[in-house]
C-alpha cells in the first residue's frame, strides 16, 4: 500500500519544528559565568574599536554563544575563542580572565600585537587541542607550561622576529622539552622562532611526535643537513 506524501506533511512539519527548537536551545545557552568572563576579558584588552569585527560587538544584550569569535559546547561553556586580527595591543598576563575559560578547546590569538612574553598560565587550559599564537607580537622565551597541553593537535607559535628584531625563542625550555609531552601533535609551526640546533638534534626531537603531518621551521637558526631519521615519520607530508 502506498502512502501519499501529503498525508505525511504534518508529521514532517512537526519534526522540522522540533529539531529547529532543539538546535536553538543547544546553541543559545551561554552560561552567565562564561559571559561575565568574556566581558571582563574584553574590558582588560586594548584594541582598535574602529577595525574590530569581533570584540566591539560583545555586549550583555546578546547570548555570548552568538558573539563573533565565540563558540560554545552543548552545556553553554566557551569551547572556542578566535580573536585573531583584532588589532589587540599591549600584553596580558597570567591573571587574565582568559585562563578562567577552562573548557576552551580552540584558541586563536594570531595576527595581533601583544608586544609581551607569552603568559605562563596556559597550562590551565588543559583541554586545548588547537592553539594559534602566530604573528601576535609575542617575544622572549616560550614558557614550559605549553608543553603540558597534552591534547594539542595543532600548535602555531610562528613569528616575524627576523623582521622585527624581537626574538621569540626556545632555549630553556628547549625544543625537546617543549614537545616531549605533545604526542598528539599533527601540525607544528615554529616559523621564525630562535631554536639554534643541529640537524641530527632537532630531527631526533621530531621523532617524539609520531602523528606529525605538517612541520614548518624556517628562519629558526637551524644548521646542518636534515637527518635521515626524519623519514621514519610516515605521516609527515
Amino acid at each position: 500500500m502506498r502512502i501519499r506524501l501529503h498525508s505525511l506533511l504534518p508529521f514532517i512539519l512537526f519534526y522540522v519544528i522540533f529539531i529547529s527548537i532543539h538546535i536553538s536551545v543547544i546553541s543559545g545557552q551561554c552560561l552567565p559565568d562564561q559571559q561575565s568572563l568574556l566581558l571582563e576579558l574584553k574590558k582588560s584588552l586594548t584594541f582598535n574599536s574602529q577595525s574590530s569585527i569581533k570584540l566591539k560587538f560583545w555586549n550583555q544584550s546578546t547570548d555570548c554563544c552568538d558573539w563573533s569569535g565565540v563558540s560554545c559546547d552543548n552545556e553553554g561553556h566557551v569551547a572556542g575563542l578566535d580573536l585573531s586580527g583584532e588589532s589587540i595591543t599591549g600584553g596580558f598576563n597570567s591573571s587574565s580572565r582568559l585562563f578562567s575559560l577552562q573548557h576552551l578547546q580552540r584558541l586563536n590569538l594570531a595576527a595581533n600585537n601583544f608586544n609581551s612574553v607569552i603568559p605562563s598560565a596556559f597550562d590551565k587550559l588543559d583541554k586545548l587541542t588547537y592553539l594559534n599564537l602566530s604573528y601576535a607580537g609575542f617575544l622572549g622565551q616560550i614558557p614550559i607550561q605549553i608543553s603540558r597541553l597534552t591534547r594539542l593537535v595543532t600548535l602555531d607559535i610562528s613569528c616575524l622576529s627576523f623582521l622585527t628584531g624581537q626574538d621569540l625563542k626556545l632555549e630553556n625550555p628547549n625544543l625537546r622539552m617543549l614537545v616531549s609531552n605533545l604526542s598528539s601533535i599533527k601540525q607544528l609551526y615554529l616559523d621564525g622562532v630562535t631554536i639554534t640546533a643541529h640537524g641530527n638534534e632537532w630531527c631526533s626531537v621530531m621523532l617524539l611526535l609520531p602523528r606529525l603531518e605538517e612541520l614548518s621551521m624556517p628562519s629558526c637558526s637551524l644548521s646542518g643537513p636534515i637527518d635521515a631519521s626524519l623519514a621514519s615519520l610516515e605521516n609527515l607530508s
